[in-house]
């Protein structure tokens, strides 16, 4: 399992600190008390949290024009019929997927093509399951358009513990499939707009494995 590069520097940084932290408790109490032993092993555990989070697995990418896979580890918590506000202002099928801290939180593209509209929207920072966190947090709006003309809305959503949405889209940039979109810190949901004729493959509390589950496929 690898780092992704979003945590490389973080982990640095963390690891100048509680080796500052673990110095400074031996200088001050000195060496082999109860201190010195709870603070390397809480330090130890919080670092290897920190790693944790910030793993990259190995993924073979799968790709099919013709099917829409999940852009997140996750579990899904919405699969409804929505009216889209910001881009499309239809009706639409929405798939929500939510991640915990537990999950791998590197986002990918869940069809490839050209990117149509990208905005950030600043926001609070509600639980991510609520369904008015997808309008009121912290968001990224992305609409990929296939070759056949298809288009589909993905939204990144910050939650409680998440602070910082990192997107890799650039505006008119060509995408491919199961290429990673982005990065979200500490606990977040993704958001899935597809078309009404759009066949969905999961339904809420299933678990989904970002660029391998497919959520749904295009109607043609």
């Amino acid at each position: 399992m690898k780092i992704h590069k979003e945590g490389v520097s973080i982990l640095i940084i963390l690891f100048i600190v509680l080796l500052g932290v673990n110095l400074a408790v031996y200088y001050l109490v000195g060496a082999n008390t109860i201190y010195n032993w709870l603070t390397c092993i809480i330090t130890i555990f919080l670092y290897g949290f920190v790693g944790f989070f910030f793993r990259k697995p190995n993924r073979s990418m799968v790709y099919d024009e013709n099917k829409i896979f999940a852009p997140a580890d996750g579990t899904v918590v919405v699969v409804e019929q929505t009216h889209e506000e910001e881009y499309f202002k239809d009706q639409r099928i929405q798939v929500s997927i939510f991640m915990s801290v537990w999950n791998i939180h590197i986002n990918w593209f869940p069809i490839g093509g050209l990117i149509k509209y990208f905005k950030y929207h600043p926001g609070r920072f509600l639980v991510a399951r609520l369904p008015k966190s997808s309008t009121q947090n912290e968001r990224t709006t992305v609409v990929i358009e296939d070759q056949k003309k298809r288009q589909l809305l993905v939204r990144q959503i910050a939650g409680i513990v998440a602070r910082r949405i990192i997107s890799y889209v650039k505006n008119d940039g060509k995408v491919k499939q199961n290429a990673e979109m982005g990065f979200i810190r500490f606990g977040s949901r993704l958001d899935v707009f597809l078309p009404l004729d759009a066949k969905v493959k999961v339904k809420p509390g299933e678990k989904t494995r970002g660029s391998q589950t497919v959520i749904a496929e295009f109607n043609d």
